[in-house]
């Protein structure tokens, strides 16, 4: 993920920046587009939200797994809301970043909400993460694991 962040700060949850480098070495990464004006996205949020946290806070060790959201707000304080409201603990691309747009042409992002995993490299191993968060639960963690290379114990 260095490489497709790189030189770049993500923010947390709470507005501080973050080092991606840092943040995402050796994870599994899925980049979520979404607004808080969709209402889809509204409906997924809290099911990614649940993924989420029971991957990371339910597990031992921690699942090498982080969101970064790709915002489709309206406005920097649309984003703020939507994150404090309903997000999960994960990081974001800063609202007035431009790479946003490189990033929905980049993974070919038409309609929203979509989550893309992908691997360290940025390369895509699904971009139908929503769909198998949905039909599979956590079991589909292991399938992203597997496709992305990195190699550490992890049992769900």
């Amino acid at each position: 993920m260095v490489d497709v962040f790189s030189g770049r700060l993500l923010v947390s949850k709470d507005g501080r920046s973050v080092d991606p480098e840092e943040a995402l070495q050796n994870k599994v990464v899925g980049l979520y587009f979404s607004a808080g004006w969709c209402s889809p996205c509204r409906d997924f949020t809290p099911v990614l939200c649940d993924f989420y946290t029971e991957l990371l806070e339910e597990t031992q060790p921690p699942a090498p797994f982080e969101v970064v959201f790709i915002s489709s707000d309206h406005s920097a304080e649309e984003m703020a809301g939507y994150m404090r409201a309903m997000h999960g603990n994960w990081l974001a691309l800063p609202f007035h970043d431009p790479y946003k747009h490189d990033l929905k042409k980049k993974y070919n992002i038409t309609a929203i909400p979509k989550l893309v995993i992908v691997k360290q490299t940025g390369e895509v191993i699904t971009d139908k993460g929503r769909k198998q968060i949905r039909d599979k639960g956590l079991s589909c963690f292991r399938n992203w694991l597997e496709g992305a290379d990195i190699f550490q114990n992890f049992s769900s």
